[in-house]
């Protein structure tokens, strides 16, 4: 039969808030656990990532730019008048000598002016030789006339002289010796003024023909200057080279200054490279470069460093030291390496994306047992174009990405894959 069992009900009802206690206390536990699990680290094509390894040893610190070949004899030449272009004679490209001509302007108020200014100038000259005739013809009349004093003055003195000799021997009144006397001290004192008369016409000749000879010396400055600038309109190359540009057209009017055509030395060129204004502070003159001129490399040396910043570059001046490669010509592009210095026994690696001299960031370093990639800090120091020296935080052989991991700034660790 069956027996009553009133206390069932209690057990069955503990029994289940045992288990639910449990249950609750289980799932508790386990979000504690979950909550204090490391989020699962992203997985990264490992194929998409530049890695690089830490290396000692030597760093090459340089520095690159883009240029061109600059010729370094440049001649500009320059109208020197107004003028009409009447022909071209040659065109760029062409190889030329010194007295080529390459255009032929017209004036015609200069050739007048020419032809007034050589008149005048031998008219000058005509002037200054009849001047010069006659001041000589002055001065010669002077120096007559202070000759014949002179000669009356050496007279009346030794009649002087012998009239008193003989006034102390009674043979002559005293008054005769002292009348001659008076005629010859007479006679002396006009021969001394005639003498200074004469060299202040002597004097006054000079400047007479200096000043004659000054305005034929004007004259013919100007004459020169007009039969220069008549010349000019016959423009020549001036040096052995290459003509480059001719700037003007036939029947354009120019005006002085206005550059007519420009040639250049082609055996001797430079290289100008641009810098990033960033990396110019290190460059000084002298440091040895490498010039890439697509053709082969050729050695140089810093020859100059603009001051000025354009477009936040800075122009450097490459002369080249070496032979230049078949088909180097002017304006031809080339790379330019300029080496900063050399750092012995060094930690370096590749230089990191936006990675600055003297800065600390973040890199991911490869575990190469699990490849997976943890953030280290990492002190950088001196840097070149494509290394970069590593001062703390690595070793030599640790593996690190170097690409751009701004995408996971938010987490420590990548998975490679």
């Amino acid at each position: 039969m069956d027996i009553a069992r009133p206390d069932l009900p209690a057990k069955r009802r503990r029994r289940r808030l045992a288990i639910g206690a449990v249950a609750i206390v289980l799932m508790l536990g386990a979000a504690v656990a979950v909550s204090r699990l490391e989020p699962a680290a992203p997985s990264v094509d490992a194929a998409t990532m530049w890695i690089d390894t830490v290396k000692r040893g030597e760093l090459i610190r340089d520095v690159r730019g883009i240029g061109t070949l600059v010729p370094e004899d440049i001649r500009w030449i320059p109208a020197t008048s107004d003028a009409r272009v009447e022909r071209i004679v040659v065109h760029p490209g062409t190889v030329v000598k010194a007295d080529t001509i390459i255009l032929e302007l017209s004036n015609d108020e200069l050739q007048l002016s020419m032809l007034d200014a050589e008149s005048q100038y031998r008219a000058a000259d005509a002037q200054l030789a009849e001047a010069r005739a006659r001041i000589e013809a002055t001065r010669l009349d002077q120096q007559a006339s202070a000759a014949r004093v002179a000669s009356e003055a050496r007279q009346a003195r030794l009649r002087a002289n012998a009239e008193a000799e003989l006034a102390r021997d009674g043979l002559v009144a005293e008054l005769n010796a002292n009348l001659s006397k008076a005629a010859a001290e007479e006679l002396e004192s006009r021969s001394t003024i005639e003498q200074e008369r004469l060299r202040i016409t002597t004097g006054s000749i000079d400047a007479q023909i200096a000043v004659a000879r000054a305005t034929v010396e004007q004259r013919r400055a100007v004459a020169d200057l007009r039969r220069a600038q008549v010349n000019a309109l016959r423009v020549r190359a001036g040096i052995d080279g290459v003509l480059q540009q001719v700037p003007v057209e036939v029947g354009q009017r120019v005006t002085p200054g206005t550059n007519l055509a420009r040639v250049a030395e082609p055996s001797r060129l430079k290289a100008v490279i641009r810098v990033p204004e960033t990396l110019a502070k290190d460059i000084t003159i002298g440091l040895p470069c490498k010039v890439d001129t697509r053709n082969g490399i050729v050695d140089g040396r810093v020859a100059r460093v603009d001051p000025a910043v354009q477009a936040g570059t800075v122009a450097v001046d490459i002369a080249l030291t070496g032979p230049l490669a078949r088909g180097a010509r002017p304006d031809l592009t080339v790379d330019g390496t300029i080496e900063l210095e050399r750092l012995r026994d060094v930690l370096s690696v590749g230089r990191p994306a936006q990675a600055a001299e003297n800065a600390t960031l973040g890199l991911f370093r490869v575990d190469p047992a699990t490849q997976v990639a943890t953030r280290t800090s990492v002190q950088l120091g001196r840097a070149s174009v494509n290394q970069v020296e590593v001062r703390s935080g690595l070793r030599e052989g640790d593996r690190v990405i170097l690409s751009d991991t701004s995408t996971w700034d938010a987490v420590d660790r990548l998975k490679l894959r």
